[in-house]
């Protein structure tokens, strides 16, 4: 095999590697990518992680129950609740003040 012979065959030879084998390359570099974007976690580990989730649920559901019966408490009671007398009485003294003589003083 003379130099003519060899020169087009391993010209040819390369064409068909780069057409071949870049696709090929770039397929497995994607897939690597990919692979190394999510990292795989341990079985046990998701298993844990899916039973605090359920928990984390049942425990979200239990305090809506309760603040659900803490606002029917609440309305129960402001609608039971009587009215509240006036603070202060037509004069503009307070019910609870303590009454006072005219003309006595609080000197002490």
């Amino acid at each position: 095999m003379g130099p003519d012979v060899l020169v087009p065959l391993s010209g040819m030879l390369m064409v068909v590697l780069i057409v071949v084998g870049f696709p090929l390359a770039r397929a497995h570099a994607k897939r690597m990518e990919r692979d190394a974007g999510a990292p795989r976690l341990p079985n046990d580990l998701t298993e844990r992680l899916t039973r605090m989730e359920q928990a984390i649920e049942s425990v979200a559901l239990e305090v809506e129950r309760i603040s659900e019966g803490q606002r029917f408490t609440t309305k129960l009671l402001s609608e039971r609740a009587p009215e509240a007398p006036p603070a202060n009485r037509p004069g503009g003294v307070p019910l609870n003040a303590p009454s006072r003589a005219p003309g006595s003083s609080d000197a002490r």
